[in-house]
């Protein structure tokens, strides 16, 4: 029963204390190797670079799995409680649900003072589109899409991959999310990042639908419009070019009743009133119960199978 002591305390940990500093956190150590074994790649072939990108996805994601599975086999075989605190740190990094929110609500903070100039330079770290040319509507837009999406990969796919391979699992994951940030884009890692991108969408399909129905029932709770958000989400949710990105942008859309748009690209839900800056509350508040109904559920899970295994 450790693995629900664990998710317990990573949950606390997240919700009371947030993201660590930069140097303390696994992520950033995870970009530091990956620029490392990166280094001399772009001037290849786009053959050599694929290997290369595959190569490095693959060593990267052995190295963080293979050193927190032999120190928390180490720990626990040294000391349960040292195992199980130990555990839950390191799992907590692997996830960010504190952290989603605030960015969130910093975007929000800065519409709502009218600066719209430093609210679009904040909305850069959010969304992969251009924006300085946004209005306020347009950035109320991006920013709920980014609540809804990164849901996702900021915490169900943590949570899922825990609950299946444990702490390592997790970490597996995040290095896999991280690749895909780093060098998983269009533009000079094309080549290189082709599998990062493959592998990412690949390990976010299911968690992606979970987020998008626990949102759905989320709505439900709030009294929202869970029933047409359901509609929208099998509607809309292949109009992304992401096959999983769209599943909880259209599901969000349909339970506020309001049409998120990327210029171009797409355009999710049916306009029923106009955005604003309330969207990005309720959205928050849709996302943070439905990641504690899916830690929930999670639980559950873990208690039923240790009692009945």
């Amino acid at each position: 029963m450790e693995i629900v002591y664990i998710l317990i305390i990573a949950v606390i940990l997240d919700l009371v204390f947030g993201e660590p500093p930069n140097a303390l956190h696994p992520v950033f150590w995870m970009g530091g190797v990956i620029s490392f074994l990166l280094r001399g790649s772009q001037k290849r072939s786009n053959a050599v670079q694929f290997i290369w990108g595959l190569a490095v996805t693959l060593l990267t994601i052995a190295i963080f799995v293979t050193a927190a599975f032999f120190l928390l086999k180490w720990l626990k075989g040294l000391n349960l409680i040292a195992f199980i605190i130990v555990a839950g740190v390191l799992f907590k990094t692997t996830f960010s649900l504190k952290g989603l929110w605030q960015a969130a609500l910093k975007i929000k903070k800065l519409l709502a003072g009218e600066k719209l100039a430093e609210a679009r330079f904040e909305l850069r770290a959010l969304v992969s589109r251009n924006t300085a040319e946004l209005n306020t509507p347009r950035m109320v837009s991006a920013t709920v899409e980014s609540v809804a999406e990164s849901s996702c990969d900021s915490f169900f796919a943590p949570l899922l991959f825990f609950a299946i391979l444990g702490v390592p699992g997790a970490i597996g994951y995040r290095v896999i999310n991280t690749l895909d940030a780093m060098i998983g884009k269009h533009g000079k890692y094309e080549y290189i990042g082709k599998f990062a991108a493959k592998l990412d969408t690949v390990v976010n399909f299911i968690p992606a639908r979970i987020a998008a129905l626990t949102i759905i029932l989320a709505s439900w709770i709030w009294r929202a419009k869970a029933r047409q958000a359901w509609q929208i989400m099998r509607r809309d949710a292949g109009k992304t070019l992401s096959p999983n990105a769209g599943w909880t942008m259209s599901a969000m859309a349909g339970a506020l009743g309001v049409q998120l748009e990327k210029i171009g690209f797409y355009k999710l839900g049916d306009m029923q009133q106009d955005l604003n800056l309330g969207h990005i509350d309720r959205s928050i508040r849709i996302v943070v119960t439905a990641s504690l109904i899916w830690t929930a559920i999670v639980i559950a899970g873990e208690v039923i199978y240790h009692v009945y295994r």
